[in-house]
């Protein structure tokens, strides 16, 4: 009879179940990893004469963000940080928390990096990117035939 010795404290999972964990939750979770580096959820959409961005960043303020464009790329980066004081007793107890995040998206060629403006409510931060005069949709024109 062969003994199988067995350590608690290393759960086994098999491999599917490792991918789905991956997919559902992220590398950085399975794995343990924690760098207090998160990638907001993002909505794109394109209208006739705007291109609009839509990212969830809640927990935020209208300061922490950084928004630039720099060679056609735009980047969304934001920083937070907050303490909290608890006094237990005699001790006290400090508890930090930082959050940070950076996207970049490249623009098209139609749109007018001059014209971006932002707004910030409720924790979704949304971009309204102009197009450019010559990329807006035009109605169409009725040609008379003759």
């Amino acid at each position: 009879m062969n003994r199988v010795h067995i350590n608690p404290f290393f759960p086994v999972k098999n491999f599917s179940n490792v991918l789905d964990d991956i997919f559902n939750r992220g590398l950085n979770d399975v794995v343990g990893f924690d760098n207090n580096h998160t990638v907001p959820a993002v909505n794109i959409k394109e209208t006739d004469s705007n291109f609009i961005i839509e990212l969830a960043a809640p927990g935020f303020e209208k300061v922490d963000f950084d928004i630039k464009v720099e060679n056609n790329q735009l980047v969304i980066s934001a920083e937070n940080k907050s303490e909290k004081d608890t006094s237990e007793g005699k001790w006290t107890r400090k508890e930090f928390h930082y959050e940070k995040f950076s996207r970049s998206f490249t623009l098209p060629e139609t749109a007018d990096n001059e014209k971006i403006d932002g707004q910030y409510n409720n924790g979704v931060l949304v971009l309204s990117i102009s197009k450019k005069e010559e990329a807006k949709a035009k109605p169409a024109k009725l040609i008379e035939i003759k």
